[in-house]
């Protein structure tokens, strides 16, 4: 496993300070039960890509889970609790789920102005006050951004009418200054056999301070040196480190993780709710990485446990010839989902993709419960006894079967329950979403399914989805009609044959 530690000193920190942080962040790290290796950086941050004096990252290495007794979020938690006091803001995140699916775990959005408006200060403010806002949601937990407009900077501003007196343009200025602080590549040589490159800039003694920007020189159209200070001044200010854009838009990168218990799709919807209600007009939010396709999907489960329901009572339908007697065994399988829902909470899981799986396949599990009950119930209602009978005889007999297989089931669940390990989230969930419904729909369903058969019973009393049908159900009376259509038309054939027979001797007799 990794976790991947996110540094943010001050703005205006020095690399210095930040460096030392990340150091001492590392020396924690490596006194920590359960961590192999760290590696520090300062000067970049790699949920966002973002680079200042005042950002930092920690890549921590864990042991294998055979070499360990502690999970990633438990170590996430002792290393946020020994590390608060370090003068910084630090931020513990796990990779990504799918690799290549943005930087890191948890949801990743960005905000975006969309006044077309360059005052970073009333951006910093609609963010800070958002950020506010999403702090206050249980759903949400462990929020970062790296957006500030309050690191000291320098504006150069050049007076335009001094400059073209000068023989300066703006241009020119700007080029000259960008090759003196920044450098350029020119070209490139081979020697000893290795390709070196060539880079134009100013020497450090000359650029160290914003004072020795006033001392450079730019030549004119006329070829004289003129200096900087002649047409250009420094003022001290505030902004942003850096200005990343979102389809053309400022942005802001926000990160963070759902809570214990909720899922990156509850995460999603109170945020949506939050920006809904707090953001002003001209503000927006977008998703990015996994954040983007999930939001965008929307809730497909719920679709798909509707798809499943709606072909599970086709098939009991066509089985049961009935399009009520089903309703005895869709109606008994939400106790299940209940009770699978309730065993995730208590285990402090969340209801993702693995406890979505569980319930699909309790469908099946409960519902088979349901059809051996249904099923001998129908038979003895068919074999002349009444309702309430065939009822109670179907609970009877089929109690010691449901109960058998049913704990048989649940014990095989346990191990998947109290995991360990690598994947142990995925085994747990997925193992307590099963557990938690079998067991109480199966305590239940054994009371539920023989009065829901009893009330859907009666009302299909005396119907059937064949208006003359008696007392034949669908299936055997598709067979017998099957069966005399086959008869006639074997006996048309004879027919036919006998009379070509006949034909046959009489031309015989005729001619001899």
């Amino acid at each position: 496993g990794m976790i991947y530690a996110i540094i943010q000193t001050p703005p205006g920190a020095t690399l210095e300070r930040t460096n030392d942080v990340a150091r001492k962040l590392q020396k924690i790290c490596e006194e920590t039960e359960g961590v192999e290796s760290v590696s520090s950086l300062a000067g970049y941050e790699i949920m966002t890509e973002g680079r200042g004096s005042n950002a930092g990252t920690c890549l921590i290495n864990l042991k294998p889970w055979s070499e360990r007794h502690h999970s990633v979020h438990e170590i996430m938690e002792e290393l946020e609790e020994e590390t608060k006091d370090l003068g910084a803001v630090i931020e513990y995140f796990e990779p990504p789920a799918v690799p290549g699916f943005g930087s890191s775990g948890g949801f990743a959005m960005r905000l975006l102005d969309k006044t077309n408006s360059t005052d970073y200060h009333e951006f910093e403010r609609i963010n800070n006050n958002f950020m506010e806002a999403l702090s206050k949601r249980k759903e949400l937990t462990g929020l970062f951004t790296f957006f500030s407009a309050n690191y000291p900077q320098y504006e150069l501003k050049i007076n335009n009418k001094i400059a073209m007196q000068k023989g300066v343009t703006i241009s020119k200025a700007m080029e000259n200054l960008n090759i003196l602080i920044g450098s350029t590549y020119e070209q490139g040589f081979i020697r000893f056999g290795r390709f070196f490159k060539v880079y134009t800039q100013a020497g450090p003694e000359y650029r160290r301070l914003p004072s020795d920007l006033e001392k450079l020189f730019v030549k004119n159209e006329e070829g004289e040196m003129v200096p900087y200070s002649a047409f250009m001044t420094i003022e001290k200010k505030l902004g942003p480190n850096e200005i990343t854009r979102y389809n053309l838009y400022n942005s802001a990168s926000i990160r963070g993780l759902p809570s214990k218990g909720f899922t990156s799709g509850d995460a999603i919807n109170a945020i949506k709710e939050v920006a809904a209600k707090e953001l002003p007009r001209g503000y927006d939010i977008a998703w990015e990485g996994l954040s983007f396709d999930e939001a965008n999907r929307g809730n497909e489960s719920i679709y798909i446990f509707i798809v499943v329901l709606v072909f599970v009572y086709f098939v009991l339908a066509a089985q049961y010839e009935s399009f009520l007697l089903p309703l005895a065994v869709i109606l008994s399988l939400p106790v299940g989902v209940f009770g699978s829902f309730i065993l995730l909470k208590a285990m402090g899981l969340a209801n993702d993709v693995y406890a979505q799986i569980g319930v699909i396949m309790l469908v099946g599990l409960l519902g088979k419960n349901a059809v051996l009950i249904v099923e001998f119930a129908v038979q003895k209602h068919r074999q002349g006894a009444t309702v309430l009978e065939a009822a109670i005889e179907g609970s009877k007999a089929r109690f010691r079967p449901i109960l058998m297989t049913s704990l048989a089931f649940i014990a095989g669940l346990i191990p998947l329950v109290v995991a360990t390990g690598a994947g142990a989230i995925g085994n747990r969930t997925i193992g307590g979403s099963s557990l938690g419904g079998m067991l109480i729909g199966t305590v239940f369903g054994v009371l539920i399914i023989p009065g829901l058969y009893y009330f859907f019973a009666k009302m299909a009393d005396g119907k059937s989805l064949i208006k003359d049908e008696e007392n034949e159900p669908l299936s055997e009376e598709f067979i017998r009609n099957s069966e005399a259509e086959n008869q006639t038309n074997v006996n048309t054939l004879s027919i036919t044959k006998l009379k070509k027979l006949i034909k046959k001797l009489r031309k015989n007799n005729t001619d001899e």
